[in-house]
């Protein structure tokens, strides 16, 4: 994992006391509770946390939040396209993502990191245009 995981983790961990947000909850392992932890610059002040009820709707979100910067980036373009080397560029160029997992056998989250989200995402595209 790269350097800033930890104190994402520990940032996005914290919250629980304040939110109740990030509390264990008895979800099967086909409906793990995961949440995106995202820094976009290296400015501590980019990062920012989503959660979902699934890891494919975390997928999805990672998907998303790529699609939605090129719409911001091109906002001229109604159509606009992109292969799964694009979405990898745009993950690599990140200062941090990572995952949190819920894995209800031991009743917590297991951190996953760029390359693991990467190839999560390139099956969940490949199930997709199937």
């Amino acid at each position: 994992p790269a350097p800033a995981a930890p104190s994402l983790i520990s940032a996005a961990l914290s919250l629980d006391s304040s939110t109740s947000r990030l509390s264990l909850c008895p979800h099967s392992m086909a409906s793990n509770h995961t949440i995106l932890l995202i820094q976009y610059t290296e400015n501590p002040n980019s990062r920012t946390y989503m959660d979902y009820e699934t890891l494919v709707q975390g997928i999805d979100g990672v998907c998303g939040i790529y699609e939605s910067e090129l719409k911001r980036c091109n906002p001229g373009v109604r159509n606009i396209t992109y292969d799964v080397a694009d979405l990898y560029k745009y993950i690599d160029q990140l200062t941090d993502l990572s995952m949190l997992i819920y894995n209800a056998q031991t009743t917590s989250y297991i951190p996953r990191g760029k390359d693991w989200i990467k190839a999560q995402v390139f099956n969940h595209l490949k199930r997709q245009a199937a």
